[in-house]
């Protein structure tokens, strides 16, 4: 099957179960090149396990994904090299505590892509400047603030050249005063075209960057539209009440 030109991302009819619990119900969606997709929905409801299946850290037990018309579900697939034009950021940074910022940054270029030291120093430098962290290079993650670990996770995804970038709750680990250095990060990769899949409770951040909402509850989509619709004039009740309760509990931490 061909993928229209212009779309990055494809996902078709993705399920998951584990055990007797159906986390993904027949999940389909597409992130042209250069947008950002926010995906929200209560907990548990399948939002981390439908990022883990875009770069195959879980497997699909039905459905397909391709990227950049590549058909990265199907089995004769190098998932390895895939995974290299697909950055992600989770919650909790997942830093190596023993490496600085700039060899959490440089090492996947020396291991990865092979880069001779010297220039992968100056291409994980290159990120660090632009998520403002150029000074903390030789700073360990137990010297930075969660804000500042987080943003060495995004440099250190960057640093890869991805044509996609997954955020799975990358704020959700940080203390609120925190948060906004790190949404500020986002946004600013968004106005330069990095195509963006995120999960997020920041509806500030959602409303004022993406390009589409999805929300996803019990695994599957209730309604997914541009952002001014689903805050506007919602077509589903349900959607109506996640916003408003999800607004309510998150819109005083959040950091335009």
């Amino acid at each position: 099957m061909s993928v229209n030109q212009g779309i990055t991302l494809k996902v078709e009819n993705i399920h998951k179960t584990y055990g007797r619990e159906k986390v993904l119900q027949g999940i389909s969606f597409e992130v042209k090149k250069g947008e950002t997709k926010v995906i929200i929905g209560p907990s548990g409801t399948g939002k981390s396990t439908l990022l883990r299946c875009v770069n195959r850290l879980t497997i699909p037990d039905a459905g397909r994904i391709w990227l950049d018309g590549t058909e990265i579900t199907h089995p004769r697939t190098d998932i390895n090299k895939v995974r290299q034009s697909i950055g992600m950021v989770f919650q909790d940074f997942n830093l190596f505590s023993h490496l600085s910022a700039l060899d959490n940054v440089r090492i996947g270029l020396i291991k990865v892509k092979k880069m001779v030291k010297g220039e992968a120093t100056e291409e994980a430098m290159r990120h660090l400047a632009r998520v403002g962290l150029e000074d903390k290079a030789a700073a360990y993650p137990a010297e930075l603030s969660g804000g500042q670990q987080q943003r060495v996770s995004i440099a250190r995804a960057l640093a890869m050249g991805p044509k996609l970038m997954l955020f799975d709750e990358p704020t959700s680990a940080l203390d609120p005063e925190l948060i906004g250095e790190v949404l500020k990060v986002m946004r600013d990769l968004a106005e330069s075209g990095m195509t963006m899949v995120v999960v997020s409770h920041e509806m500030g951040f959602a409303r004022s960057v993406c390009n589409e909402i999805v929300f996803i509850e019990n695994g599957v989509i209730v309604e997914q539209g541009p952002p001014e619709v689903l805050f506007e004039d919602p077509q589903h009740q349900r959607t109506r009440q996640f916003l408003f309760k999800i607004t309510e509990l998150y819109g005083k931490s959040e950091r335009k």
